[in-house]
């Protein structure tokens, strides 16, 4: 088993260029998106996702419309969080697509271009069900790829 430091993590994971994916779907959106890399550890991916959304602050969104993709490259497992707002209008179809877009890119071992499709489709539907507001509009999050690791 491979272990994940902070460095072999950007190596697997291009972070300029999921920041720039994140920003160009934010652009037509009042969504938020962010990504969330772990290093390996032992226990329930879904859950330290779950802590991962708290930590970053993700339900403090107006809408309660963000997203977290938590993905633990070591593992080759990921977990996709969204908010009530969001899942109230996407249900469980869409995110059950966006984990099989997911999967087989990771089969592949193609993180970045896994994580930048990802980001563009929830992009689209998070612009469908929350559309950009206009000039008034804040980012209320970073859209940086968190490598804060796990809780």
């Amino acid at each position: 088993m491979k272990w994940f430091t902070r460095s072999r993590l950007l190596s697997h994971v291009d972070g300029p260029k999921v920041t720039a994916a994140i920003g160009a779907a934010e652009l037509k959106t009042s969504g938020e998106i962010r990504v969330s890399v772990a290093p390996f550890f032992w226990g329930s991916v879904q859950r330290e996702a779950g802590r991962a959304f708290d930590r970053l602050g993700m339900h403090a969104t107006q809408q309660r419309n963000a997203v977290l993709i938590f993905v633990v490259p070591a593992r080759r497992k990921f977990a996709l969080v969204g908010d009530e707002g969001i899942h109230a209008a996407v249900g469980q179809a869409f995110w059950d697509k966006l984990a099989a877009l997911l999967s087989a890119r990771f089969r592949e071992g193609d993180f970045t271009g896994g994580l930048t499709d990802c980001i563009h489709e929830i992009g689209v539907q998070l612009a469908a069900h929350f559309p950009h507001q206009g000039e008034r509009e804040a980012n209320e999050l970073s859209d940086q790829v968190d490598f804060g690791g796990t809780s």
